[in-house]
């Protein structure tokens, strides 16, 4: 069997399944069990070299043909699958704890197998059209049934389209680009066209006003699992495009415009973030701020590149899981996430308040949480090319503090006669306990991430070798 089969076509045919077959109760299970599985073939089974088990030797070839296009997963890609799988694990056991419907499940198999499709394609420019693809599946995950979309879901899709074009475009200019690097017109137009693209994909500023509309309008365990899913895979196919073509990754401008993008991304967010009073838009200025990280990471002019861009990726995931999860539990009893609404919930719903706090201190970088290595790996590299982005970033991180312990001091606003009480049931207890616990787990032993990163600057033949 070959491995794309195994990590494309499974999950796919597995959310098919269980759209049609299986009843909500069921689903977040079946969904957990089989991401979890396919984590741990990634771990285990190295792709395409044999493995003898007793007597049986077990082989899972690289790639695999369908309708005339390559589809490649490699050695290096292991690490990798089993990273973004065993996410996708936590995202899909929460989903009974969260109150999500059960074609979340169903659609977030298809969202993950169609984006593992966009890093093992060949040629490499189709994993536009299956970004575009997963995005499209991600509007009935948004919008529940009979209900009109909100203009944040609108503009998010139509972000989305705008950006394949581009992209599809500047890849065809950047063949004629190698041929000639000396044309300095086709050169601009190609970087240009390149930029817009990403520009609407990642949503860099100003192109992300839709990010805090859609946590107001949809499932704030749908949108975190958007914001986590989309940037993770969009990133690795920017770091793509640098890796194939020469010219991009020896311009100096264009290495500067991904870090100034980056910069007015997390000092924009974090800035916003501060002035918040809805905890819903709180964690979408967040999920930018990490996105402008990302892309201060895409722009280092050191070797470190790939090893900082995946140490800023991994904890992302359980960051948004958590936040998402314990956001949608305390809109399950409020009218909505506005502060006035949720002043001293503390008392109420002490987990899932203490769990918005710790995900929201992570994501600013807090020590001892799991966003803190990867922003100190990050500073470290930043300081010796700029101290006035690492300025800047800092000023974004400490907007992201402020807003948290602005949250704190509504969630703790409550009468002084109120009674303490467990509002969550145990399997909310459970899941947020496990995602807590990972994230000190992260931010305390941060090594325990390095048998998953230490090969993945494989993937690229030129980044960070």
């Amino acid at each position: 069997m070959s491995a794309p089969v195994i990590w494309i076509l499974v999950p796919f045919l597995a959310g098919v399944l269980i759209l049609f077959l299986l009843q909500e109760r069921v689903s977040s299970f079946v969904g957990g069990v089989v991401s979890m599985l396919l984590a741990l073939t990634a771990l285990i089974f190295p792709i395409d070299t044999a493995l003898l088990l007793g007597t049986v030797s077990i082989k899972i070839s690289a790639s695999v043909q369908f309708f005339g296009r390559s589809f490649a997963l490699n050695t290096a890609d292991g690490p990798l699958l089993a990273i973004i799988y065993g996410l996708a694990t936590l995202w899909f056991f929460g989903t009974q704890a969260s109150g999500t419907a059960n074609r979340f499940v169903s659609l977030g198999l298809m969202i993950v197998a169609l984006l593992t499709a966009s890093i093992a394609v060949e040629p490499f420019l189709f994993a536009a059209l299956l970004i575009t693809m997963a995005a499209m599946l991600v509007i009935p995950l948004l919008v529940p049934l009979h209900q009109r979309p909100g203009p944040g879901i609108v503009r998010f899709l139509i972000h989305q389209i705008l950006a394949m074009p581009f992209i599809l475009f500047s890849g065809w200019m950047l063949a004629g680009v190698e041929a000639s690097p000396g044309d300095i017109g086709n050169t601009i137009q190609a970087g240009t066209m390149l930029s817009l693209g990403f520009a609407f994909l990642l949503a860099v500023f100003p192109l992300y006003s839709w990010i805090p509309m859609l946590t107001e309008e949809a499932s704030p365990y749908a949108t975190g699992f958007l914001l986590w899913a989309l940037p993770t895979f969009t990133v690795i196919f920017l770091l793509n495009f640098l890796d194939r073509y020469t010219w991009l990754r020896s311009t100096p401008q264009l290495s500067s415009a991904i870090q100034y993008a980056g910069v007015f991304m997390v000092a924009s967010g974090g800035l916003f973030a501060s002035q918040q009073k809805h905890i819903g838009r709180m964690m979408g200025y967040a999920s930018i701020v990490e996105t402008g990280l990302l892309l201060l990471a895409a722009g280092l002019r050191s070797n470190e590149v790939v090893n900082v861009t995946f140490l800023l990726l991994t904890p992302r995931g359980l960051e948004l899981a958590v936040w998402a999860l314990a956001i949608s539990i305390i809109k399950r009893k409020v009218y909505s996430l506005r502060f006035s609404e949720v002043r001293g919930l503390a008392r109420s719903y002490p987990i899932a308040v203490t769990s918005i706090i710790l995900a929201h201190l992570s994501m600013a970088g807090f020590p001892l949480l799991a966003g803190f290595p990867s922003r100190a790996a990050l500073w470290q590299e930043l300081g010796g090319e700029s101290l006035t982005i690492s300025l800047w970033v800092f000023i974004g991180l400490l907007g992201l503090l402020i807003g948290a312990i602005r949250t704190l001091a509504v969630f703790v606003m409550a009468e002084e006669n109120k009674a303490w009480e467990l509002n969550e049931t145990w399997v909310q207890v459970i899941m947020l306990g496990v995602g807590v616990i990972g994230l000190f787990i992260l931010g305390i032993f941060p090594q325990v991430l390095q048998p998953f990163i230490a090969n993945l600057p494989a993937l690229f033949e030129h980044l960070g070798q």
